[in-house]
């Protein structure tokens, strides 16, 4: 398939595509005519790719999914460098929240100071 209809079937724009190709995650083949030939693996590897930056992951992250799939595995979090990769990810998260707790803290704090007769409770 022609990378117009990549795209339309993944969702994703013809841009990313040869984005996601300058960045070694998608091989095209080429066509006698030149132009880029993708596959049925190239529709799932494209999913996969998008679905993990949806959720946060960088492009660079994706990769060792990509490489899971590409190894011929059911599943891009299959491999031992994709578990480690959601390892790192779910630690980073868990900062993230630790330091949007705090920051949160700190704002209750200040609203108690400056609006002494203001109840704050929940997130309203």
């Amino acid at each position: 398939m022609r990378i117009g209809e990549l795209a339309g079937r993944t969702g994703v724009s013809t841009r990313s595509l040869r984005y996601y190709e300058q960045n070694g995650l998608l091989t095209a083949r080429r066509g006698a005519n030149g132009y880029r030939d993708y596959t049925e693996d190239d529709v799932r590897l494209v999913a996969e790719i998008r679905s993990l930056l949806a959720v946060g992951f960088t492009l660079e992250d994706t990769r060792p999914f990509v490489d899971c799939l590409r190894a011929g595995h059911g599943s891009g979090g299959a491999c031992g460098d994709s578990v480690a990769v959601y390892r790192r990810k779910l630690a980073e998260i868990d900062d993230e929240i630790r330091v949007l707790l705090a920051r949160r803290a700190e704002v209750a704090a200040q609203l108690g100071e400056s609006c002494a007769g203001c109840f704050f409770k929940g997130g309203r």
